[in-house]
């Protein structure tokens, strides 16, 4: 997939994009959108029309090539799915060996963010949570070792997440279970 891009840098970046979307979406302009340096507003005076507002700015925007993917909050969202940021998955996969309590709780909320990507993310990360209880002495062992570098491998072939095709049946896999030993 090509993505058109403006060099870094480049003084008015901003003014070509206001111009840009201005040009795109006049018929729209102070009716319920509003654009302003490199954000789109949309507003709306109930739920029913925004969902209807948001879906014309959306189209708009893939009827005018701009809109192929959405970076949003540490997620890929494209006509595909969701994935994970590659971006926040090169800071896993570079993270070094946690040496304390602090920083495996420091891990696991970043891999813990992206849970739902990870099948029986609970259950491999059991080992390291088990470090963060005040009866638990920290000490890394294998085990820990296994479970932080099995994370890491899971996210980088993290699957991309689908909305379930309306008339289908699926089943719905839950990480909402019980760990051994956990209190």
């Amino acid at each position: 997939m090509a993505t058109t891009v403006m060099p870094f840098g480049l003084t008015n970046a901003p003014a070509a994009f206001m111009d840009l979307m201005n040009r795109v979406f006049r018929p729209y302009l102070n009716k319920f959108v509003v654009v302003f340096i490199d954000d789109i507003l949309i507003y709306s005076k109930d739920i029913e029309k925004h969902a209807n507002h948001l879906r014309t700015v959306l189209q708009t925007l893939r009827e005018h090539q701009l809109l192929t993917e959405v970076t949003f909050l540490g997620h890929v969202i494209t006509k595909e799915g969701i994935k994970v940021d590659p971006q926040k998955i090169n800071a896993v996969v570079e993270w070094p060996r946690p040496t304390n309590m602090t920083e495996v709780r420091s891990f696991l909320g970043l891999v813990g963010y992206y849970r739902r990507f990870v099948k029986d993310f609970s259950k491999i990360a059991y080992p390291l949570t088990n470090l963060l209880k005040k009866t638990t002495k920290f000490e890394w062992l294998g085990k820990c070792e296994e479970a932080f570098q099995e994370l890491k491998r899971r996210l980088t072939i993290a699957p991309i997440l689908t909305l379930p095709e309306e008339g289908k049946e699926y089943t719905i896999y839950s990480d909402a279970r019980r760990c051994p030993n956990v209190g």
